[in-house]
């Protein structure tokens, strides 16, 4: 699929996103979102990966545009990015014992 990006002309491919963003370590999420795979990764970073540009030559929206017409889905800043369910979920007293590492939590 043709499209432009940042005033430059890309031939994307779904395949080829799945490609480039192999073994990429996803960023910190904090507005838009592309989830690739079984990760969520920043648009921003995707952006740069793919078109090898710097982040601040292309927005959000031109990268979330060019992903949903590729298949991939895309979240708004807005929506919850879903956290993978865990068996046992810390009350608020393990989770503030956790962060001033007190004796308690060591042991577990």
């Amino acid at each position: 699929m043709r499209c432009i990006i940042a005033r430059f002309p890309f031939d994307l491919t779904k395949s080829g996103v799945l490609t480039s963003m192999k073994g990429v370590k996803p960023e910190p999420i904090t507005g838009e979102s592309v989830l690739i795979g079984r990760r969520h990764y920043p648009v921003k970073q995707v952006g740069e990966v793919i078109t090898r540009q710097d982040r601040r030559d292309f927005t959000g929206g031109e990268v979330s545009r060019a992903m949903a017409r590729l298949g991939f889905t895309c979240r708004s800043g807005d929506e919850a990015v879903p956290v993978p369910h865990a068996s046992h979920v810390p009350t608020p007293l393990e989770t503030a014992s956790a962060l001033l590492g007190s004796p308690s939590a060591l042991g577990r």
